[in-house]
């Protein structure tokens, strides 16, 4: 089982770096939002969901933790979706949702790794 919950890990790391790489691409580029951004999100969501679920690990999950994360990841995911159609209407998406994206998405690693 310890196995399983590695990989999950890995995944969700790889969703991780998919987002913000995406991200960081397109800071030095158009600075819009990509499909690959948008991938990166559901990929890191679906893991880290999945790593919330109990394993039957011994030890207590941080609940608040894993909901501070969620609610972030979802704001993240309304802003991909709201600069995607801001993108989509106008050729370009505001520089407040487009540096709010790396902003959270790199505040959300970081909860990860310092909570």
């Amino acid at each position: 089982m310890d196995i399983l919950r590695d990989v999950v890990i890995i995944v969700h790391l790889i969703g991780f770096a998919v987002l913000f790489g995406g991200w960081i691409v397109e800071l030095f580029g158009k600075r819009g939002v990509s499909k690959v951004m948008q991938w990166g999100l559901v990929i890191a969501l679906v893991a880290g969901l999945a790593l919330a679920a109990p394993w039957g690990l011994d030890g207590d999950m941080n609940y608040m933790k894993i909901g501070v994360k969620l609610i972030v990841v979802v704001v993240v995911g309304a802003l991909l979706g709201i600069g995607g159609a801001r993108q989509k209407r106008t050729g370009s998406v505001p520089a407040a949702i487009f540096w709010l994206i790396g902003l959270l998405t790199l505040a959300n690693a970081s909860i990860a790794i310092l909570w």
